[in-house]
Protein backbone atom coordinates (compact mmCIF):
# COMPACT_ATOMS: atom_id res chain seq x y z
CA UNK A 1 0.00 0.00 0.00
CA UNK A 2 1.19 3.16 -0.64
CA UNK A 3 1.40 6.55 1.82
CA UNK A 4 -0.62 8.58 -0.22
CA UNK A 5 -3.71 5.86 0.67
CA UNK A 6 -4.33 5.53 -2.94
CA UNK A 7 -5.22 2.30 -4.28
CA UNK A 8 -1.79 1.78 -6.60
CA UNK A 9 -0.75 -1.37 -4.17
CA UNK A 10 -3.48 -1.64 -2.35
CA UNK A 11 -4.42 -5.09 -1.47
CA UNK A 12 -8.23 -4.17 -0.89
CA UNK A 13 -8.52 -2.58 -4.27
CA UNK A 14 -10.17 0.66 -2.72
CA UNK A 15 -12.40 -1.40 -0.92
CA UNK A 16 -11.54 0.54 2.70
CA UNK A 17 -11.84 4.03 0.92
CA UNK A 18 -15.36 3.06 -0.04
CA UNK A 19 -16.67 2.57 3.16
CA UNK A 20 -17.20 6.05 3.83
CA UNK A 21 -19.42 5.90 0.99
CA UNK A 22 -23.06 5.53 1.91
CA UNK A 23 -24.12 4.16 -0.81
CA UNK A 24 -21.16 1.63 -1.04
CA UNK A 25 -22.71 -2.04 0.27
CA UNK A 26 -20.66 -2.81 3.13
CA UNK A 27 -22.90 -4.71 5.34
CA UNK A 28 -24.21 -8.30 5.12
CA UNK A 29 -27.65 -9.49 6.54
CA UNK A 30 -26.41 -10.30 10.23
CA UNK A 31 -24.80 -6.99 10.18
CA UNK A 32 -27.64 -4.89 9.56
CA UNK A 33 -30.58 -6.56 10.98
CA UNK A 34 -28.13 -6.75 14.60
CA UNK A 35 -27.23 -2.75 13.95
CA UNK A 36 -30.89 -1.77 13.45
CA UNK A 37 -32.04 -4.53 16.21
CA UNK A 38 -34.83 -6.10 13.60
CA UNK A 39 -34.65 -9.68 12.13
CA UNK A 40 -33.01 -10.54 9.44
CA UNK A 41 -36.63 -11.49 8.15
CA UNK A 42 -37.78 -7.68 8.34
CA UNK A 43 -34.75 -7.11 5.44
CA UNK A 44 -36.12 -9.62 3.54
CA UNK A 45 -39.50 -8.84 3.54
CA UNK A 46 -38.66 -5.18 2.46
CA UNK A 47 -36.69 -6.83 -0.66
CA UNK A 48 -39.31 -9.28 -1.24
CA UNK A 49 -42.10 -5.68 -0.88
CA UNK A 50 -39.45 -3.71 -4.03
CA UNK A 51 -39.17 -1.03 -1.35
CA UNK A 52 -35.87 -1.87 -0.14
CA UNK A 53 -33.64 -3.54 -2.74
CA UNK A 54 -29.82 -4.62 -1.39
CA UNK A 55 -27.15 -5.01 -3.79
CA UNK A 56 -25.66 -8.52 -4.21
CA UNK A 57 -22.07 -10.20 -3.72
CA UNK A 58 -20.78 -12.23 -6.33
CA UNK A 59 -22.25 -15.40 -4.45
CA UNK A 60 -26.01 -13.92 -4.00
CA UNK A 61 -25.71 -12.64 -0.76
CA UNK A 62 -27.62 -9.03 0.48
CA UNK A 63 -25.19 -6.09 1.04
CA UNK A 64 -26.66 -2.92 2.19
CA UNK A 65 -25.15 0.38 2.64
CA UNK A 66 -25.85 2.71 5.31
CA UNK A 67 -28.06 4.67 3.17
CA UNK A 68 -30.30 1.84 2.83
CA UNK A 69 -29.75 1.09 6.74
CA UNK A 70 -31.50 4.79 7.34
CA UNK A 71 -34.09 4.42 4.97
CA UNK A 72 -34.84 0.74 6.89
CA UNK A 73 -34.73 2.42 10.28
CA UNK A 74 -37.25 5.05 9.14
CA UNK A 75 -39.49 2.22 7.58
CA UNK A 76 -39.28 0.08 11.04
CA UNK A 77 -39.77 3.70 12.60
CA UNK A 78 -43.04 4.62 11.05
CA UNK A 79 -44.31 0.91 10.67
CA UNK A 80 -43.83 0.42 14.85
CA UNK A 81 -45.93 3.52 15.08
CA UNK A 82 -49.02 1.57 13.38
CA UNK A 83 -48.60 2.66 9.50
CA UNK A 84 -48.77 0.35 6.96
CA UNK A 85 -45.55 -0.78 4.45
CA UNK A 86 -47.48 1.32 1.67
CA UNK A 87 -48.24 4.43 3.77
CA UNK A 88 -45.01 4.69 5.06
CA UNK A 89 -43.14 4.77 1.68
CA UNK A 90 -45.77 7.50 0.60
CA UNK A 91 -44.83 9.34 4.11
CA UNK A 92 -40.37 8.32 3.83
CA UNK A 93 -41.42 10.21 0.29
CA UNK A 94 -43.23 13.24 1.46
CA UNK A 95 -41.11 14.03 4.35
CA UNK A 96 -37.64 13.62 1.73
CA UNK A 97 -39.56 15.73 -0.73
CA UNK A 98 -40.13 18.32 2.11
CA UNK A 99 -36.60 18.04 3.39
CA UNK A 100 -35.38 19.07 -0.52
CA UNK A 101 -38.14 21.81 -0.98
CA UNK A 102 -36.27 23.42 2.12
CA UNK A 103 -32.90 22.88 1.76
CA UNK A 104 -33.95 24.98 -2.03
CA UNK A 105 -35.68 27.40 -0.49
CA UNK A 106 -32.50 27.69 2.15
CA UNK A 107 -30.23 27.82 -1.18
CA UNK A 108 -32.66 30.58 -2.60
CA UNK A 109 -32.78 33.03 -0.02
CA UNK A 110 -28.81 33.08 0.22
CA UNK A 111 -28.78 33.99 -3.37
CA UNK A 112 -31.46 36.98 -2.05
CA UNK A 113 -29.10 38.35 0.34
CA UNK A 114 -26.18 37.79 -1.03
CA UNK A 115 -28.21 39.74 -4.36
CA UNK A 116 -29.48 42.17 -2.33
CA UNK A 117 -25.72 42.70 -0.45
CA UNK A 118 -24.34 43.11 -3.75
CA UNK A 119 -27.27 45.95 -4.45
CA UNK A 120 -26.47 47.68 -1.53
CA UNK A 121 -23.00 48.41 -1.85
CA UNK A 122 -23.48 49.94 -5.59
Amino acid sequence: MTASGSRDGDPAGGRVERMDDPDFPVLTMSQAAALLGVQAAFLRSLDTAGVLQPHRSPGGHRRYSRHQLTLAARLRGLLDEGHTLASAEVILGLQDELADARADSERLQATVDRLRDLGARE
